[in-house]
């Protein structure tokens, strides 16, 4: 029997008693349930039964996370730490998720919720974790040092295979590093996964046969029936590709690891759909513990937004995933490599290398701010690189301007002159 444990934290609300309610999750969610059991042994519970291993009080609040009918304020809150024996867990991903999260979001007298962290024992190790990650990411590209500078087909949607490989043509004499399809891009039927195949990879040797530069290229693989992701997959390969876009939340789990296993690709991870999970800051799931998940799966790179990306998410909330994600879990190699997106140009590179403790290990992914650049998608790759020259060399986006037109340019279209 193993004595080891998996310690999950859980931001819990509720006009009643904490500790009593850890007590109830702990317990329904391992051997009780709502009345005595005769079965529920001293021994039974030895092995099995969930543990409350520690409570921090944290300040209370007036109103409910969600409308709370019954109670009224205040709501007490807490973070609570739940040990589950790894005996009645074990090392599977479907185990974990329904044991440690799936049920705690039903429990009744919680007005609020959120799976903080999972902090998992070395036998979790088991899984594959990612094949290529940072440093082989970095070798498929040639990228020995600096960011990696990345741009995505524009526009998302519409464009017919033979159009899409005249903008990779542009892209690739512009000198990046990496395109990708757009995560709503897979094989619709104006634009089938093999014809764009067939269409891209040409341009991409070619671009390699004229300069010795193999661009990679992340093709939109996703699908439901794992049978066809694969055959999307071979499609690729077959053809000299190297990476894959995968949506991962909309393939699943076990849509991942049946990938991860059969995979020659390096599969480039989009979280689209994570914000339904994270978005209200009392519910759902904290980036820090979700991610652990699909880097054991095998995620080599994993999209994260960036400094004043175009959505939602605060800049404080991109440092800290990207801290999360070269955050080893058992080793650096489970490390992927933290892909900054989001309405990202030159303007954030500044404060993106300062935030992230001067990294450089890293994916800059452009798409607006490549082919919305006024001078041209070339001009636009240019005032990235002049940007994060800049950035690792302690100069201002302002002063490095002067003497890079790109950059001015850029400096000048999207107005963010605070660096």
């Amino acid at each position: 029997m193993s004595a080891r444990q998996i310690n999950v934290t859980y931001r819990l609300e509720t006009s009643g008693d904490i500790a009593a309610l850890a007590a109830k999750i702990a317990s329904d969610q391992s051997t009780g349930t709502f009345t005595e059991l005769p079965n529920e042994t001293a021994d039974v519970r030895a092995r099995c039964a969930a543990r409350v291993a520690s409570i921090t009080p944290l300040p209370h609040s007036d109103t409910p996370a969600i409308p709370d009918p019954n109670g009224h304020g205040p709501y007490h809150r807490a973070d609570v730490v739940i040990s589950y024996p790894m005996d009645a867990v074990g090392t599977d991903i479907a185990a974990l998720v329904t044991i440690t999260i799936g049920g705690v979001y039903a429990v009744k007298g919680l007005s609020g919720v959120r799976v903080m962290d999972i902090d998992l024992p070395p036998e979790w190790s088991c899984h594959p974790g990612p094949q290529f990650g940072m440093q082989g990411s970095r070798d498929l590209m040639g990228v020995t040092d600096g960011p990696m500078i990345a741009s995505i087909i524009k526009p998302s949607l519409g464009l017919l295979p033979d159009a899409t490989a005249e903008v990779v043509a542009q892209l690739c004499a512009a000198g990046v590093d990496f395109i990708k399809d757009d995560e709503k891009l897979m094989s619709p039927a104006y634009s089938p996964l093999e014809a764009r195949v067939k269409a891209i990879m040409p341009v991409i040797r070619a671009h390699e046969d004229k300069t010795g530069k193999r661009v990679m290229y992340a093709f939109g693989i996703s699908a439901a029936d794992p049978d066809t992701m694969m055959r999307n997959h071979d499609i690729v390969r077959a053809h000299g590709g190297t990476a894959a876009v995968v949506n991962i939340n909309s393939i699943g789990y076990g849509g991942m690891s049946f990938l991860r296993k059969r995979s020659e690709l390096c599969l480039h991870a989009h979280r689209n759909g994570w914000d339904i999970l994270t978005r209200h800051p009392r519910l759902g799931m904290e980036f820090r513990a979700y991610q652990k998940l699909w880097r054991l799966l095998g995620v080599d790179q994993f999209q994260i937004n960036g400094i004043r990306a175009k959505y939602w998410e605060p800049d404080d909330s991109f440092v800290q995933s990207f801290k999360d994600v070269t955050t080893p879990i058992f080793s650096p190699k489970d490390c992927p490599l933290p892909v900054v997106c989001s309405g990202q140009w030159g303007g954030q590179a500044v404060d993106t290398f300062k935030r992230t403790g001067g990294s450089l290990d890293l994916m800059y992914l452009a798409g607006g701010g490549v082919h919305g650049h006024p001078m041209g998608m070339a001009a636009g790759v240019r005032a990235i690189r002049q940007a994060w020259d800049a950035a690792s060399t302690g100069q201002t986006l302002i002063d490095y301007a002067k003497d890079h037109p790109e950059l001015a340019a850029a400096l000048r279209k999207w107005g963010d002159t605070s660096q």
